[in-house]
C-alpha cells in the first residue's frame, strides 16, 4: 500500500538524488504529456521545493503546462535492488534567462551552465506518494549518452542559439 504526505522527506530527496533516469509528467488540460529524463537535471532544495533544468532541443511541452497553470509529476523507480516508486505532484513556475533568479538557480546544479540552459522550471510540491515498486524490474545502468541532451546543447550554445 501507498503512503502519501505533502512534501519530500530527506530520504525521499536522498532516494530521488540516486536515481539515473526520472519521469516527468504534466498537463494542462487533455493530453498528457510525459518524458524520461536524466544527466542529473534535478535537485531538491528543501522538502517543498523541486529544481529541473530544462535544455533546448526538447519539445518545450512541460514549460508550457507549467505556463497555462498545469499540473506536473515527477516519477522516480528504483532499477536496483531496492523496489521503490516515488510519486511528487506539483505546480510549477518558470525562471527564464533575463529573470534574476535564473543565474543562481543554475548555479545550484553541480554541472549547472547558463548559457546552455534554456530555463529552470521550479515545481512547488502539493504532495508525495511512495509505493512499493514491485512490478519495476532490475536493470543495471550502463553510461550516459555520449552526445545526450547536455552535449546537443553545448553545441547549440557554440552555435549562439539558445532558445527553443
Amino acid at each position: 500500500m501507498s503512503k502519501q504526505y505533502a512534501s519530500l522527506k530527506e530520504g525521499d530527496r536522498e532516494f530521488a538524488a540516486r536515481q539515473r533516469m526520472f519521469f516527468v509528467a504534466s498537463s494542462s488540460g487533455g493530453e498528457v504529456n510525459l518524458a524520461p529524463k536524466g544527466e542529473g537535471g534535478i535537485i531538491f532544495p528543501d522538502g517543498s521545493t523541486v529544481l529541473m533544468l530544462d535544455y533546448p532541443g526538447s519539445t518545450n511541452r512541460t514549460a508550457l503546462d507549467v505556463e497555462a497553470g498545469g499540473s506536473v509529476t515527477v516519477m522516480f523507480c528504483s532499477f536496483d535492488e531496492e523496489p521503490r516508486i516515488m510519486k511528487v505532484f506539483c505546480t510549477g513556475t518558470l525562471i527564464r534567462k533575463g529573470d534574476p533568479r535564473f543565474e543562481e538557480s543554475v548555479a545550484l546544479f553541480p554541472d549547472g551552465d547558463p548559457e546552455i540552459v534554456r530555463q529552470v522550471i521550479r515545481l512547488d510540491v502539493k504532495g508525495v506518494e511512495n509505493g512499493c515498486g514491485l512490478s519495476v524490474p532490475v536493470m543495471r545502468f550502463e553510461r550516459t549518452r555520449e552526445k545526450g541532451v547536455r552535449h546537443w546543447a553545448e553545441v547549440k550554445a557554440a552555435r549562439g542559439r539558445t532558445g527553443g
